[in-house]
């Protein structure tokens, strides 16, 4: 899909207030309220705009420790990569993994209350993942700075 700039303003928007009515949408992009439906349609089709979601305060939830654990595994064999993808998607705990270029194979971003219970996530989880040779946790002191949103043109 080739986006416009009333495409990328919508995107925008949508980004900073996924709750944004589709009339003050409308109004913010200078479209009718149809014309702006159809090409949110048209977008969400397309997979542009992949979703909406909220954020939740983690320490609100008690999950104030952001742990980010570096993974090796014994073969990066297309066999173990999926069985290790697989098993790292059972663990609700773990809010995003990414397969890396460089000095480990995988890096995880896992949410925990505190130590002893990334000690848990470490034990029923981490530790039962498939094809693992390395584990590495690095605990974040404090957020510094946090986007949640793509930089739109």
């Amino acid at each position: 899909m080739k986006l416009d700039a009333k495409d990328y303003a919508i995107l925008k928007y949508l980004q900073s207030d996924g709750r944004l009515s589709n009339s003050d949408l409308a109004d913010k992009v200078n479209l009718s309220p149809s014309a702006c439906l159809r090409r949110v349609r048209l977008l969400e089709e397309a997979g542009v705009i992949e979703g909406y979601t909220m954020r939740v305060n983690p320490a609100a939830i008690g999950k104030s420790s952001i742990i980010f654990v570096e993974v090796s595994l014994t073969s990066q064999s297309e066999g173990n990569l999926g069985e290790f993808e697989k098993a790292v998607s059972e663990c609700p705990e773990i809010m995003e993994c990414y397969l890396m270029a460089g000095g480990f194979d995988y890096l995880l971003r896992i949410a925990a209350a505190d130590a002893s219970d990334y000690e848990r996530i470490h034990t029923l989880y981490l530790s039962r993942l498939p094809h693992v040779s390395r584990i590495q946790s690095n605990f974040a002191l404090r957020t510094v700075s946090k986007q949640t949103g793509l930089p739109i043109s």
